[in-house]
């Protein structure tokens, strides 16, 4: 075998050498590193278990003394599927004709002795590799990985897209890219493509489903061809397999990772050729990996490079005139609109707003009773435990940050995490974005160089926290995780006391958030008002009431099991609470410890506020819409359970509308008593509330002011009185009520509480 430049020979690839330890096995590991080869070991029936471990690209074994010992290592080799088409060299002390002959037929490629020039030994496994009897791309699969060979796989797709014209029975194009597979590329070479290609591959023949070929390309993508099915079905077994990767740890070039797949797809009907179904699956994947979220992407037109500006800039544009628009909106359909209900209906003879009434008063009883029930479990709220069910493990800590806007406060926030105190390594991990480079970035890089627990990690095309995070949870070495904010602080024990919930069932817990800069302004002080109510008093009390907790955003710890395989998504607004959702489906079980304290700072104006919370509200109300019937149609939540949810994503959002009905209410029956204004002596008033033993449709204030109302002028009473006449003034005859001028009842009642009879005139 040639030798490279200055007497160094040329890597050819990575050999498993298997056999007995002992010299012949040393002198066979010499050999093959003098010409070039990466060399790993294994002894006889071990084999089949280092090659899932490291696949090599040749294996090269002893024939020991024990004729049938060669025979069996090559039924063991052979008994791999990976193992079938690699090629196997053995090599033998006794190199007789028979026993060559022996190992040949039984699934050696070749055979020579022990005393062999290492020149020649290289050049057999070099023929081997190089020279397949058939060339590669004229094999059905690959002989490598199993797997299809692209141009066999695009000649199934292009059958398949002639069935398709002709059936119309459907079926799907899958592509499955990796996120980390430039890292991992730059770190371990080119040869990590197939080896992923191939792991990605095993999760999917494991699972099994309606995907029946699969296939790769050269740049490590796995191809799925899912003939014949639905849209609905495909998306299913596309989010099965994604779960299933994220949640397997794998071994790549003997390296333990995680891969976090992006999934592109496109129906088959929607296109014309293989090249479309082919181009439009890799720009579903370059979609998906910009989120990590394990979601699979169906492709649609404005992921062409084309289309993505356009598309930004009208999304961007509509969300500013929603946010502008939405207290005006609120307004129309909270107050606006009701009131001309109640007021039509009531025209209509039907008083629909006494009944409102009665319904808000009614909402604000219940809501005010669950807030006691809260308050009152929260004074038995379940305390941490005092010591670990298990050693402490190594945990990372992981800060989400925008720094054009953390810029300020990330060198702080930095050097707190670099103050905690844990008993065993402590990674901490910046998940960070910025548009374009900025000064601090050389701070944080000088204090990585300081402390080698801080790790700098830069996520190119993030946009969001969620992708910062998902892009973080495959990179980090914990066995679980803490999430924060870039503001936040927590105390030197935080992630001694997390895990010693987490080490005893849990798997997420979420600590008590302080507001740290509460005499900033008079704003910041409200809200470290509320954060007290909320994360001491409301999140323990629910947890206990409703045997689950939340996950706030911030200052909670996860399993990082657990965080891999249910993500952040990031087009939810409140995406900490979508992946509450996601984990509590799955049977996670969440904590709340108002102990586990970590201060953030809290905004301090009310437009900062104002943007604040209207995300937050949006983001509750996606949450609402996606997972309330779900849940409460799920096997997987108790009916404890399931009236918790019914309080948290149902009345959470019927609450508030409910109580912005005082005001259409009070309009309505500021209207229906004729004036706008409240009267507190005379019967002139409107009744408080109205009163239900007045006629619906005849409730009609007929004098105001000093005015004489002509039905009781004919009547013989005075100005100041009150009748009731019907809407129609073209009535033939006119009911009223007596005057009552010193009661406060309706006045359509006495003084002592029984209707008056009305007066009919003609």
């Amino acid at each position: 075998m040639p030798a490279a430049r200055g007497g160094v020979a040329e890597p050819s690839g990575h050999v498993l050498a298997v056999g007995t330890p002992g010299p012949r096995l040393d002198r066979l590991t010499r050999t093959l590193v003098s010409t070039g080869h990466e060399v790993s070991h294994a002894e006889p029936g071990d084999v089949s278990r280092q090659m899932r471990h490291s696949p090599p690209d040749a294996i090269v074994a002893l024939d020991d003394a024990d004729a049938d010992a060669g025979l069996d290592v090559i039924r063991e080799v052979r008994a791999v599927p990976a193992g079938r088409a690699l090629p196997l060299l053995m090599v033998t002390s006794d190199p007789g004709p028979t026993g060559v002959a022996d190992m040949l037929r039984g699934g050696a490629d070749d055979c020579v002795a022990e005393t062999s020039d290492p020149v020649e030994l290289s050049a057999r496994i070099e023929a081997k590799l190089r020279r397949v009897p058939v060339p590669v791309e004229n094999l059905l699969l690959d002989p490598r990985t199993g797997l299809y060979s692209q141009p066999h796989f695009l000649g199934e797709l292009d059958r398949e897209l002639k069935r398709v014209d002709d059936s119309r029975t459907g079926g799907v194009v899958a592509m499955v890219g990796v996120a980390e597979i430039a890292s991992l590329e730059a770190r371990l070479g080119p040869r990590v493509r197939r080896e992923v290609a191939e792991r990605l591959a095993g999760v999917a023949e494991k699972l099994g489903g309606v995907c029946d070929r699969l296939g790769w390309d050269d740049e490590g993508h796995l191809l799925m061809l899912m003939p014949g099915v639905d849209e609905d079905a495909a998306r299913r077994e596309l989010q099965n397999f994604a779960n299933a990767v994220a949640g397997t740890r794998f071994v790549v070039a003997d390296e333990n990772v995680r891969l976090t797949p992006a999934i592109g797809w496109t129906p088959l009907a929607d296109c014309a050729d293989r090249a479309q179904a082919v181009a439009g699956a890799r720009n579903a994947v370059e979609e998906s990996i910009r989120h990590r979220d394990l979601r699979p992407v169906k492709y649609a037109a404005w992921m062409r490079g084309t289309h993505r500006r356009s598309r930004r800039t009208l999304a961007t544009a509509l969300r500013t005139l929603l946010s502008v628009l939405s207290p005006v909106l609120v307004l129309l359909f909270g107050v606006g609109i009701p009131f001309v209900f109640y007021q039509q209906m009531y025209e209509l003879g039907w008083d629909v707003g006494s009944a409102a009434y009665w319904v808000v008063v009614s909402g604000l009883v219940l809501s005010a009773a669950l807030i006691v029930l809260e308050c009152l479990f929260s004074l038995d709220a379940k305390p941490r435990p005092e010591r670990p069910a298990q050693p402490y493990p190594p945990a990372s800590a992981v800060i989400a940050a925008y720094l054009p806007n953390e810029a300020a406060t990330i060198v702080d926030t930095i050097e707190s995490f670099l103050r905690l105190d844990y008993p065993n390594e402590l990674e901490i991990v910046l998940a960070y974005n910025t548009p374009h480079p900025m000064p601090v970035e050389e701070t944080l890089r000088e204090m990585a160089r300081r402390d080698p627990r801080l790790v700098l990690m830069p996520v190119a095309g993030s946009t969001s926290k969620a992708q910062n995070v998902n892009a973080a949870v495959t990179r980090v070495r914990g066995e679980f995780v803490g999430i924060f904010d870039a503001d936040h602080h927590p105390v030197p024990d935080a992630f001694q006391h997390a895990w010693h919930w987490l080490s005893g069932g849990y798997d997420v817990v979420q600590g008590h958030c302080v507001i740290r800069n509460g005499e900033s302004s008079w704003v910041s002080k409200l809200v470290g008002v509320e954060f007290e109510a909320i994360y001491a008093v409301s999140h323990p009390g629910r947890t206990r009431l409703y045997t689950f907790g939340v996950f706030g955003g911030s200052n909670g710890f996860w399993r990082t099991d657990l965080l891999a395989r249910t993500r952040m998504h990031g087009t939810m607004l409140t995406e900490d609470i979508d992946s509450t959702m996601r984990a509590l489906h799955e049977g996670a079980r969440i904590a709340t410890d108002r102990t586990l304290i970590s201060r953030e700072l809290a905004p301090t104006t009310l437009k900062a506020l104002w943007n604040q919370r209207s995300r937050w509200a949006q983001g509750w109300l996606q949450v609402s819409l996606k997972y309330l019937w779900r849940g409460l149609r799920s096997p997987a939540f108790t009916a404890r359970q399931k009236a918790g949810l019914l309080v948290l994503l149902g009345w959470r959002e019927i609450q508030p509308w409910l109580t912005l009905q005082i005001l259409p209410v009070l309009l309505y029956s500021a209207w229906r008593a004729g004036e706008w204004t409240i009267s507190t002596g005379r019967c002139r008033s409107a009744c408080w509330p109205p009163c239900s033993r007045c006629p619906p449709g005849w409730c009609r204030r007929c004098s105001r002011g000093g005015s004489r109302c002509p039905n009781c002028a004919a009547a013989g009473r005075g100005s100041g009185g009150i009748c009731w006449c019907p809407p129609s003034s073209t009535a033939t005859s006119r009911t009223s009520w007596p005057v009552s001028r010193s009661s406060r009842r309706c006045c359509g009642t006495a003084s002592g509480g029984s209707p008056r009879a009305p007066v009919t005139r003609r």
